[in-house]
């Protein structure tokens, strides 16, 4: 079934996205860069001796999103946990920089999720993980469960992000849901393996092909799709958006409609952070009063423009527009009145 999107459309849903306020809950990370040269092996080991010339600080996971969902010119509250460490002192600072509201992070006793990647001549030696993934318990859900009736009760949509961390326990997974369904607000989950059944009356359900085919444990055939509102029923979901790589994406209705959603990036430099850009857009379109398929539409565009840069970046809404305009001149999926088959 074709989803279609006038550029007229796309301006009017991007500029409502402008203001609208959005709570993302979820894992926040810090993810740190050490950059350098290789120049000799360690008497100590037979492993590389990295000279290091430059430090780098990115925000990671659900703060990611956050950082996108500030980009594209909309207001952010983040609920997530930190610890009261270097790496929750750094992650506060950059929210700060970006003008997102960090006023709902939790701190909790546990060291805040450092993901330190060490790369040398373009190419990662290694990556060091400092974090602990157990799920919170007793007082921390308490606050964190304040903290996101707080910011729901303010907001125009409500992102959960989920990389099993532990802030998503079924606690905070179900009230929250359930507050954004009092408030009649859009609900976008990005879900991981350890809660993927959880997130039923979700708006718009996210995960990857391999991450709903190993919850399933069936293959997905999206060529015949008779079985799929059974899948939509028991997730408990309005909409999946599957995500295909290369492929691009694909959004599933509760009737079994299934719309194609081809991929319009011009060239992918690197696909980290794409799905944070997807997520972000989701929840502002929608917020914005945008229906399902053109949220996925113009998530698709911004997911394009994304994975054109290294790491994970941002997208703003002026190049989605150009990005619209590209495919509208040059032909390929959503030319000229920005279909997609």
């Amino acid at each position: 079934m074709p989803l279609s999107l006038t550029r007229e459309r796309l301006g009017t849903l991007l500029e409502a996205a402008r203001g609208r306020r959005i709570t993302v809950v979820g894992d926040a990370m810090l993810d740190t860069y050490l950059r350098g040269d290789v120049e000799r092996i360690s008497p100590e080991a037979p492993v590389p001796v990295v000279r290091v010339r430059e430090r780098r600080h990115a925000l990671g996971g659900a703060a990611n999103v956050a950082q996108n969902v500030v980009a594209l010119g909309a207001h952010c509250s983040l609920v997530a946990a930190v610890g009261a460490d270097a790496g929750g002192r750094q992650l506060r600072a950059m929210l700060a920089e970006i003008e997102a509201d960090s006023g709902s992070l939790v701190e909790v006793s546990r060291p805040t999720t450092t993901k330190t990647r060490i790369v040398a001549r373009s190419q990662q030696l290694v990556r060091v993980d400092e974090e602990e993934d157990t799920d919170l318990e007793g007082p921390e859900v308490e606050r964190v469960l304040q903290a996101v009736h707080d910011a729901v009760a303010q907001s125009d949509a409500l992102v959960l992000e989920d990389y099993n961390k532990g802030v998503l326990v079924g606690r905070v997974i179900e009230q929250a849901i359930a507050w954004a369904r009092e408030r009649g607000i859009p609900v976008i989950v990005d879900p991981k393996y350890r809660n993927f059944f959880l997130y039923r009356g979700a708006t718009v359900f996210k995960p990857n092909r391999r991450e709903l085919e190993a919850a399933l444990g069936a293959a997905v055939d999206l060529e015949h799709p008779e079985a799929l509102p059974q899948t939509l029923q028991r997730l408990g979901v309005e909409h999946l958006l599957l995500t295909l790589g290369e492929r691009g994406m694909a959004l599933l209705s509760a009737d079994g409609h299934v719309q194609r959603v081809p991929t319009v990036a011009r060239e992918v430099y690197d696909v980290v952070g794409a799905g944070d850009t997807v997520t972000a857009y989701l929840a502002a379109v929608l917020a914005a009063g945008g229906s399902a398929s053109e949220a996925a539409v113009i998530a698709n565009y911004a997911a394009g423009v994304e994975v054109g840069k290294l790491g994970a970046a941002t997208v703003t809404p002026e190049e989605v527009m150009e990005s619209y305009d590209h495919v509208a001149e040059h032909g390929g999926a959503g030319a000229r009145d920005g279909q997609a088959q």
